[in-house]
């Protein structure tokens, strides 16, 4: 398959002064080098929907909806072939704001491999637990693999904001368990190649 993997990196906070801007662009910055992967970051700042009140439902609505930052997110998300959603975690779940941007929208999600990055309490544990449970609701295949960003990460981002991402998560990189981003992107491809024929084909 020559054709390359379109995937979309979504930054699910759109608080003033954010730490998710650093995940996010360090895990675009190195799709981007990474030859066969069409990677874009989509921060739902640039598509503010407003909260989810469509009479249809998405699963009905044939991918047409009546507001034009929705219909611009829809064609987004269309045409994808795999997702890396990247959350805060916020009181022991994940941001409304991801809650908002997966409801709003329906057939566009499905059949497609998703993959989790979460920081704050616990790692983001808690909220990548029950971002799963939504992403398959939507018929999307979660990996198995995601990346937990320890608290002291953020903190280091506030004592320095200079500090470069390289050095920021270069722990992430050098682990016992191996290149931990390396690892994740891997299945997540993998799962990518496995999943995009197969779709294809049953919509022809």
């Amino acid at each position: 398959m020559d054709e390359k993997l379109r995937i979309k990196v979504i930054l699910g906070s759109v608080r003033n002064g954010r730490f998710g801007e650093r995940p996010a662009l360090w895990v675009y910055d190195y799709l981007s080098g990474l030859e066969g992967v069409e990677a874009e970051l989509l921060d739902l700042k640039e598509y503010p929907m407003p909260l989810f009140d469509s009479e249809i439902s998405p699963a009905w609505a044939n991918r047409k909806y009546n507001n034009e930052v929705v219909q611009r997110w829809s064609a987004k998300i269309d045409a994808a072939d795999g997702y890396i959603i990247v959350s805060p975690e916020y009181n022991h779940g994940y941001s409304s704001a991801i809650k908002n941007a997966l409801d709003w929208i329906g057939p566009e999600w499905y059949k497609k491999p998703v993959g989790f990055i979460s920081y704050g309490s616990a790692g983001g544990a808690r909220a990548i637990e029950q971002l799963r449970g939504v992403a398959i609701e939507l018929k999307m295949v979660p990996i198995s693999r995601s990346i937990h960003i320890p608290w002291d990460f953020i903190m280091k981002v506030m004592d320095n904001k200079e500090i470069k991402n390289e050095e920021l998560f270069g722990p992430l990189r050098k682990s016992g368990g191996g290149d931990l981003l390396q690892i994740f992107v891997d299945d997540l491809l993998w799962m990518t190649r496995a999943m995009k024929p197969a779709r294809e084909s049953a919509t022809k």
